[in-house]
């Protein structure tokens, strides 16, 4: 079902997310059905993470993005709308079953991760079906979204590889941290408000402002992410998972690269996985250095750079919800 747009009034805010509920309602209905199986067991492997729930972000820049067809007095394909959508989400999920094999993790969105209630080659193998699903169901939007995608995953893959790898030796950690975000991160996200923009028949300027302002904001959310595992005690999450795990962040790449002689205690800390019962002390150290507050600054600006990209877009409720993720990616950290 499509909305029809008025010429004065092409969509009210209330009639907009109205509109983005019935649809997110929608995309819950066809990821149950496109990761049923003909096996039992692939369809409860496939379903665990999908179940589980989730912030469904990704969609939800989709469908945003695609309400900006609205504002330009259009109709909206609907059908479009949640085909894009779940191709975004299958290929995230995907690679959640992956990236839990490799960071050997226990836990996933509040339960047990696949890898730990069956093992490392179903969740891996699990990963590939439904990746497989996602390229099953971007084949019917057309050669322009396969190819997208197809260089979204090579993106997502080279990332990985880059995180495992490591920076090179003398080479700019903090410079290989960002682009390992914006490709692990940052290439979905932009993936997915380039393909809301599509749906609304955005131009080819338009589109490539939708795809940066989708990259930069899957790296500032990222980044986000990282500093509140360090300085947000109550965000409900278990504080210093990235401490414990040993895993660079860019509060604690700028902490090292500046290696100041009153840190001596703090770099001995970061120089490896720390100890649960050094814990405290690390995090302590870590909020008191002037790099949080530096990352913060940094998310700043980079949501405002993003907010920039949506300058060419019609005024209306679609650019106003994804304005507001700009503010959201700043206050969620603060």
């Amino acid at each position: 079902m499509e909305i029809e747009p008025t010429a004065r009034s092409p969509l009210t805010a209330d009639q907009f997310d109205a509109w983005g509920r019935r649809l997110l309602a929608g995309l819950e209905q066809r990821l149950r059905a496109v990761l049923t199986a003909d096996s039992p067991l692939v369809t409860e492997l496939a379903g665990h993470l999908a179940a589980a729930g989730g912030k469904r972000f990704r969609p939800l820049l989709v469908i945003g993005a695609a309400g900006l067809g609205f504002s330009w007095g259009r109709p909206v394909d609907e059908e479009q709308v949640l085909r894009a959508a779940l191709v975004v989400e299958l290929t995230h999920v995907a690679s959640l079953y992956h990236d839990d094999v490799m960071d050997s993790a226990e836990l996933r969105r509040g339960g047990p991760s696949a890898n730990k209630l069956w093992d490392n080659t179903l969740a891996i193998l699990t990963g590939d079906f439904i990746f497989a699903r996602a390229s099953s169901v971007v084949a019917t939007l057309g050669p322009a979204y396969v190819q997208f995608q197809a260089d979204t995953f090579a993106r997502l893959v080279t990332g990985q590889i880059e995180e495992v790898r490591g920076p090179a030796a003398g080479a700019d950690r903090v410079g290989h941290h960002l682009k390992v975000v914006a490709d692990k991160t940052g290439a979905l996200i932009a993936a997915s408000a380039r393909f809301g923009g599509m749906v609304a028949g955005a131009n080819a300027a338009q589109l490539e402002s939708l795809t940066r302002f989708g990259e930069i904001l899957g790296t500032v959310f990222q980044l986000s992410d990282d500093l509140i595992d360090i300085v947000a005690p109550n965000s409900g999450k278990t504080p210093g998972t990235d401490l414990r795990e040993g895993v660079p962040t860019l509060t604690t790449l700028l902490i090292q690269a500046a290696a100041r002689p009153q840190d001596a205690r703090l770099l001995e800390l970061l120089a490896a996985p720390v100890p649960p019962e050094r814990l405290a002390e690390a995090l302590a150290l870590v909020r008191a250095h002037p790099a949080a507050a530096q990352v913060r600054r940094q998310i700043a600006v980079r949501a405002e750079a993003a907010r920039q990209e949506l300058a060419s877009l019609p005024e209306g409720p679609a650019k106003a919800s994804l304005d507001q993720l700009c503010d959201l990616a700043v206050t969620r950290s603060a």
